[in-house]
């Protein structure tokens, strides 16, 4: 699978968004060295009976697919991007557990790098964890994403449920890489959330409107 661990458990994680009781992606020698070093405890790998028979098997083909965007207040409530492009917004969020890991900040970076975000937006980069601060830091990533006017809030849990640190207010919009954009989510009922790749999140960012990442990649 050439997908990476990161991007693996994102599936994992939005699987359950759309009415999924679990997600599960059958470990490769990719998960066992991920694991390896980052854990002493013995665990047994889940994969599926050699018999196993399936209600259904679908494919996808990605290949030519265009960025997708969930539009307001439904995480199925998905549309190309082609559709929302233009929309104004007031802050870009990437982060949570969905999309705040390493791989995410360097696709965002690639795209802010040199470049200042639009006036009169927010972006806010919020790592998954503490580790992917560092690597953050270590990588000069950080150093980019707040060059290019990113603001990094702690890593755990914050804008994404309207705890705080990003809170939205009546009439705002952003584009986030959180996994929910139900109505009053970040914190504020008569505001509105886009759920978007990081790539799209980092472009929208530089012009302060939901942006096709295309554009800069």
């Amino acid at each position: 699978l050439e997908m990476s661990v990161a991007s693996r458990m994102v599936l994992c994680n939005m699987a359950a968004e759309m009415g999924a009781k679990v997600g599960v992606v059958e470990p490769d020698e990719k998960t066992r060295e991920w694991l390896r070093g980052r854990t002493a405890v013995e665990y047994e790998e889940v994969v599926a009976d050699p018999e196993a028979n399936y209600e259904r098997t679908m494919e996808y083909d990605l290949t030519a697919l265009e960025p997708q965007v969930a539009k307001p207040h439904r995480v199925d409530n998905v549309s190309p991007i082609s559709d929302v492009v233009g929309t104004r917004i007031d802050q870009a969020f990437i982060g949570t557990c969905t999309n705040g890991r390493l791989e995410d900040f360097e696709v965002a970076a690639s795209i802010l790098r040199g470049r200042k975000i639009a006036a009169n937006t927010r972006l806010l980069i919020l790592p998954a964890s503490r580790e992917v601060l560092l690597a953050s830091v270590a990588a000069g990533i950080i150093t980019d994403l707040v060059t290019a006017g990113a603001v990094v809030l702690n890593p755990g849990c914050g804008p994404c449920l309207g705890a705080h640190q990003g809170v939205m207010a009546p009439g705002e919009v952003t584009v986030s890489t959180a996994n929910r954009n139900f109505k009053g989510r970040m914190g504020c009922k008569d505001a509105e959330i886009y759920l978007a790749s990081p790539a799209t999140v980092a472009a929208s960012a530089l012009k302060g409107e939901i942006t096709d990442p295309r554009e800069f990649l």
